[in-house]
């Protein structure tokens, strides 16, 4: 296919996504909670080069990329070029098609780059979460066979070298590229963002300089052979429980899906979109940064980790129109924003995702934030990640106790114990099948096979179903709390505690109790300068809920447990709950 022929391809591709947005999605059927996304806006056949050839050659001297920390700039073009010179250089590693590249680090400029790189050469780039330290370092490398590792030289409170070194301390004692260490054997070659990397590793700006014209000969010939099926990422689950498995994703799932999503929310050309999730989990990589690319919007991103004031300084300065954040983000910038208002007038619209956002965040964001277009998601890594999101249009109530509507060429249904679709307006797990749905568990067959049953995925999420078509997520199916033979939804009661005037956040949880089974328990943040109380919160729920669902313990505790993608850990909590009360 020719360049033009591509070109062509997507274009029109996104002139029936635009159609798509007008609301033509399908509801439940015959009272049953199965819906089929609509079909009018064809899923695109290309890679992730394909998908960049095209912004190129449609944007290439507008702004690709803004590293506000890192001071860095860059056009389509540019872009474009590093992309090619840091694939050289990958390539005169020794790396062939289908090889594993680890990325640990930060949001920075080297990891768009390494994202794009890889994906032009057809090699595997594994996310590394930036919080992880040893034991899983060294079984997630050891897992997919890394070969490549490129990291940053430490972040926050994680000295990365400092753990590489430990884990490889034969990088003392050979030269780069020539690694051969007993607990890491597949790794080959350790690459250091920044100057001075120590012995036995490069220096990214080395390895972008490493390649050669015998390398930009082999780009060429690769190319031809990639193909839009061929796995391109994976990415570890949060490891909420158990051990991290790695969710084997296509250029052919993370293009599309990124393409449906940032179509929903109206992104174009003209677009300023701030991304400050991570880059390593798909709500940065595959949302944000694919999704942008795939409409030739410029990404901002404000800083290496999210910190609230440098992001509201940074949305104002640039001129965003378009934010991504989990609701623990907009909860802190709500709260900065309460002790310094900006001027946030070119906001627009957005996404809110990666765990349930209480109806007041929603209202706030909307008013408070200017982002009167803002859209609410709901998916996972397995799942591409998006299977529902919002329109901009929907109905505010809608878009604030709902995930919004099946996406295009998904089908979803939602079942009972007995694996049966439960009739609208009954609880029951959802299950996704469709072009989203990931390759598999790298290497994990039996795994893969516990999740995926005749296509679909069995997300392990409660959910239900109205007339519309609309969806709402009300908890895990391991997190309902079954005390003394009533089911009870946490995500119920933590929607009336989070009104309280004087709560941040809150997360209910059950612990093991001999009497009932399960017994409720509920951690709330206050907010700052508030005096909460136990008590409080108790006489805030007391006539507005069943007896039996108002917690018996509450706490009023500093920060929660979260994920770096800010999933709640409950299973901590649990722990930490038995632990205090003996």
């Amino acid at each position: 296919m020719s360049i033009l022929s591509e070109s062509l391809e997507v274009r029109i591709s996104d002139r029936d996504l635009r159609t798509e947005a007008t609301g033509d999605v399908t509801a439940p059927q015959d009272g049953k909670s199965y819906v089929c996304g609509p079909s009018s806006s064809p899923l695109a056949y290309i890679t992730i080069p394909q998908l960049l050839r095209d912004a190129v050659s449609r944007f290439g001297p507008r702004e690709a990329a803004v590293f506000h920390e890192q001071g860095i700039r860059m056009s389509y073009y540019d872009l474009d070029r590093a992309v090619d010179e840091l694939a050289s250089g990958l390539l005169a590693l020794g790396l062939e098609k289908g090889d594993r590249v680890g990325i640990w680090s930060p949001n920075r400029f080297e990891w768009v780059l390494t994202q794009f790189a890889t994906a032009r050469v057809g090699l595997i780039l594994v996310n590394i979460n930036p919080a992880y330290r040893l034991g899983e370092l060294e079984y997630a490398l050891n897992k997919v066979g890394c070969k490549v590792l490129i990291a940053a030289k430490a972040f926050k409170s994680s000295d990365y070298a400092g753990m590489i070194r430990t884990l490889a301390p034969e990088l003392e004692r050979c030269d780069p590229g020539g690694l051969r260490a007993t607990k890491l054997p597949n790794l080959r070659s350790v690459i250091f963002m920044g100057d001075e990397p120590g012995p036995g590793a490069y220096s990214f700006e080395t390895l972008r300089k490493l390649g050669g014209p015998a390398q930009q000969l082999r780009i060429c010939e690769i190319d031809k052979s990639l193909g839009p099926d061929d796995a391109i990422n994976i990415q570890f689950t949060s490891g909420t429980t158990g051990m991290p498995k790695g969710a084997t994703l296509s250029h052919y799932k993370i293009v599309n899906n990124a393409r449906y999503v940032t179509d929903r929310i109206g992104l174009s050309e003209t677009d300023r979109l701030a991304i400050p999730v991570p880059l390593y989990h798909c709500f940065g990589m595959v949302m944000g940064v694919l999704g942008a690319v795939s409409k030739g919007a410029t990404l901002i991103f404000p800083g290496e980790g999210f910190d609230a004031t440098q992001t509201l300084d940074v949305l104002t300065g640039e001129h965003c129109t378009a934010l991504y954040g989990v609701p623990t983000m907009f909860v802190a910038m709500l709260e900065k924003l309460e002790a310094k208002p900006r001027d946030l007038s070119t906001m627009r619209t957005g996404i809110m995702a990666g765990a349930p956002c209480p109806k007041e965040i929603m209202q706030r964001v909307t008013s408070e934030m200017n982002m009167k277009e803002v859209t609410i998601c709901y998916g996972m890594t397995e799942t591409s990640p998006v299977s529902f999101q919002s329109f901009v249009d929907d109905h505010t109530e809608k878009r604030c106790e709902t995930v919004g509507r099946v996406h295009p060429h998904l089908e979803v249904k939602i079942v009972d114990q007995n694996g049966q679709i439960v009739p609208v307006g009954i609880q029951g797990e959802l299950c996704t099948r469709g072009y989203s749905v990931m390759k598999g568990y790298w290497e994990d067959a039996e795994r893969t096979s516990e999740s995926i049953i005749d296509g679909w995925m069995h997300t392990g999420d409660l959910a239900v179903f109205d007339q519309d078509g609309f969806c709402s997520i009300v908890g895990r199916v391991k997190d309902m709390i079954i005390r003394g033979g009533e089911n009870i939804y946490p995500r119920e009661i933590e929607e009336y505690l989070i009104q309280h005037p004087k709560v941040s956040d809150v997360q209910v949880f059950g612990i093991p109790d001999e009497k009932f089974g399960e017994e409720v328990c509920a951690w709330a943040i206050a907010k700052p300068g508030m005096d909460l109380s136990e008590d409080a919160l108790r006489d805030a729920l007391k006539g507005q809920i069943a007896h039996f669902k108002i917690p018996r313990h509450f706490r009023i505790v500093d920060e929660l447990p979260m994920t770096i993608t800010g999933k709640p850990q409950k299973f901590l909590m649990r722990d930490k709950m038995l632990e205090m009360l003996g």
